[in-house]
């Protein structure tokens, strides 16, 4: 079953730069991996498997001096970026089969540093909760004061 809250967070200041890290990182590895995909299907190579995408994307640019700022954000924001894509290529592939229902889905795009849309999810693994004071807890990211 999958729980869909809606609620508005009052972060400090500290706060809003960890979560625009979180936004800034989820974007980059989610950006890394469509091309590396993109890269594949130019080059003729066969599709990129999500393990090896994971690998490629989120284990080894940790230890490039480029991206060791990825570290600094919670695992699973990462991985699901990478959850993320891999259910915008089942969609589109779906969709050109004919197996989805609805309207013809097109490949996925690159996600934009200017655009007012920025997401990023946590799973129970990434033990998010709702403290006693009503504050939401995040990994990395410290109590967010929430208005439920």
């Amino acid at each position: 079953m999958q729980l869909r809250y809606n609620f508005r967070l009052y972060p400090s200041q500290g706060q809003r730069q960890a979560l625009a890290r979180a936004f800034g990182c989820a974007r980059t590895v989610f950006n890394d991996g469509l091309r590396l995909r993109q890269d594949a299907r130019e080059q003729g190579l066969p599709y990129v498997s999500d393990g090896e995408l994971s690998k490629r994307v989120i284990t080894e640019a940790k230890k490039t001096p480029d991206r060791a700022w990825l570290g600094e954000v919670s695992a699973v924001v990462l991985q699901q970026a990478l959850a993320d894509l891999n259910t915008a290529y089942r969609n589109f592939f779906a969709s050109i089969s004919g197996k989805r229902k609805g309207r013809k889905v097109t490949a996925p795009r690159f996600r934009s540093r200017k655009d007012s849309q920025q997401a990023i999810r946590f799973t129970k693994n990434a033990r998010f909760a709702v403290t006693p004071g009503g504050k939401l807890r995040l990994p990395k990211i410290g109590d967010v004061p929430v208005r439920w």
